[in-house]
């Protein structure tokens, strides 16, 4: 079969509608057809289309909001040239009433040969609703139309805009979308479509409309969404993090990149939860080399194969052998520290009461040792919540690293050598998703159908995305002078037992049980961020720092030695941290 140029059928559009439009418009008005005057407008259009905007090659099949302006453009900028020379012989009125007659049937007709064309064939046996009627919301109207879905209403909390619709499809507020929805009928799918919203928005929407609704799925962040890929194929299902996740508005990425780029890092512990997020962050902000230290062969491996585009330098040792610890400082030269080796679980920690001393208070000292010795510029402490007021093994070993961490430069900030280190640390609570956490064993439990255990219907935890965590950890190291603890606000404390309730209804099985089994070895009910209120704002809302510890160093060195060689090992802990209060 023959096929005619598509831009050829332009050609022969504007042929057929110029002299359909005249005819018209020479009815109407009552004149008697002028070939001449319909000639001249006609070719004045042709070269006009082929020259202003290649009108001519416009796709139909593809218009869009822009093409009908440049279809509205060209045609206009014709009127203007054949308007002075037609003007004698025939009326204003005349040639403007055909130019708006033929505006509207060459865009008309576009669209309906778009419309056509662009018609979904699937036939729509499911519905959606989705919330915000914003761009995000229209785009992925646009792309469910050739989808099984077929959208119902858009939800928006802009009053302005409810009550009005978007391509037919109507807008309306969460109250009213409630009173048409009942909850036995529920739709198939709610889609918040809202990429800038706060967590704690997405959660008053999850915990509003969820019995509305069989399924619920989300967009991805801002800085998730792919530009180069639909947003119908990045819905993803709504998960725990995103109703506990807490975006700090005051993250500052100017001053983390200016922290870490062109520089040397060494991380320790590098292939944990922790330690592998600060390596990526690491890389992104562009640090010029990147040496991993971990002891563990797979985590450095993984976390190896993941940035090995970076060629990170990889050291596979343990922080407590300081002799091999000394040659890799020696050898690298690094630029800035952050320390993430650590033991961290606190059942196991008092289980192994002198290995966590051994790989927590030994390695963190021989990491801030070296860290002095070969003058490196920054060592930043990645500590815990657990350190204040501690119940546990865990958390007073973290103390002891940060007491270690504020006084190993013994002197004043004033007379401090301008070339010592400046050492901070970091104190935070859970992050999400890490090893040994609790969300990743909830998971298990309910995949492996219940029931989820619980130690106590009231204890709470702190919660934080360990990307975020990891970034606000870069960001206080870089404001760091030397000497402070920063205490990255996590936000409100979280039940667990409404963290595991939230988790079952995600998960669609409501019949899976929550066992309660007892407080374990150590364990809190509530944790804590600060020792006492001496802390002080810093110019980040998300970032606090806390007063400082004084302990002589010396004394600190050889209470370390001996808490190494005692047998009483808790007792020697709490001579360290009187407040340690410890519950076995």
């Amino acid at each position: 079969m023959l096929m005619i140029d598509k831009r050829i059928l332009n050609f022969l559009v504007i042929i057929a509608l110029t002299f359909a439009t005249f005819s018209w418009t020479f009815f109407i008005f009552h004149i008697p057809f002028d070939m001449n005057v319909v000639l001249f407008v006609l070719i004045v259009r042709i070269l006009a289309s082929a020259l202003i905007f290649k009108d001519y090659s416009l796709s139909w099949s593809k218009a869009t909001q822009k093409t009908f302006l440049i279809k509205s453009i060209v045609y206009i900028a014709a009127f203007l040239i054949y308007l002075p020379v037609l003007y004698g012989e025939a009326r204003f009125a005349f040639l403007a009433s055909e130019l708006f007659l033929y505006l509207f049937s060459i865009n008309f007709a576009m669209y309906m040969y778009y419309y056509l064309v662009n018609k979904s064939l699937v036939s729509k046996s499911k519905t959606i609703v989705i919330y915000g009627a914003g761009r995000a919301g229209i785009k992925l109207e646009e792309e469910f139309r050739n989808s099984e879905y077929k959208v119902r209403y858009f939800i928006d909390d802009d009053k302005i805009l409810q009550k009005r619709s978007i391509d037919g499809v109507r807008i309306l507020s969460k109250e009213e979308l409630q009173e048409k929805i009942t909850q036995d009928n529920r739709v198939d799918l709610l889609v918040i479509a809202m990429p800038s919203a706060s967590v704690q928005r997405v959660k008053e929407i999850y915990d509003d409309l969820s019995p509305y609704f069989k399924t619920i799925k989300i967009l991805p962040s801002l800085d998730e969404i792919l530009r180069d890929k639909d947003f119908a194929k990045q819905l993803k299902d709504i998960s725990v993090e995103d109703l506990l996740a807490r975006h700090p508005k005051d993250l500052d990425k100017a001053v983390i990149e200016d922290f870490i780029k062109e520089k040397t890092v060494l991380i320790t512990g590098a292939g944990g939860s922790i330690g592998s997020e600060i390596s990526r962050q690491c890389a992104y902000f562009g640090a010029r080399e990147l040496i991993l230290l971990d002891h563990s062969e797979f985590n450095l491996y993984s976390i190896a194969e993941e940035l090995s585009e970076f060629k990170p330098i990889l050291v596979m040792q343990s922080v407590v052998n300081k002799d091999l610890l000394d040659k890799t400082f020696e050898k690298h030269r690094p630029d800035i520290i952050i320390h993430a080796a650590a033991y961290k679980h606190v059942p196991l920690v008092e289980d192994n009461i002198s290995e966590a001393i051994i790989n927590n208070v030994v390695g963190t000292k021989n990491a801030i040792d070296c860290a002095i010795k070969h003058k490196v510029k920054k060592f930043v402490l990645i500590s815990t919540d657990k350190a204040v007021r501690p119940t546990n093994v865990m958390g007073t070993t973290k103390r002891i690293c940060e007491l270690y961490a504020q006084n190993a430069n013994a002197t004043s900030s004033d007379n401090r050598d301008q070339n010592s280190t400046e050492i901070v640390a970091v104190r935070f609570g859970n992050v999400l998703g890490s090893s040994g956490s609790v969300i990743p064993k909830f998971k298990a439990q309910i995949e492996n159908g219940g029931p989820v255990t619980v130690t106590h219907p009231d204890i709470t935890r702190y919660f934080m995305l360990i990307p975020e965590a990891c970034e606000l950890v870069l960001q206080a190291g870089a404001i760091g002078s030397g000497g402070e603890i920063f205490i990255l606000d996590m936000g409100d404390p979280v039940k667990i037992t409404d963290l595991a309730k939230r988790m079952i209804t995600l998960s669609g099985n409501n019949d899976i049980k929550i066992e309660f089994s007892g407080l374990r070895a150590g364990e809190k009910l509530y944790e804590e961020l600060l020792i006492d209120d001496s802390d002080a704002k810093t110019q980040y809302e998300s970032i606090t720092v806390a007063g400082k510890t004084h302990y002589d160093i010396e004394k600190l060195n050889q209470d370390i030695h001996e808490l190494l060689d005692t047998q009483d090992k808790l007792k020697k802990l709490k001579e360290i941290v009187p407040e340690f209060n410890h519950k076995s």
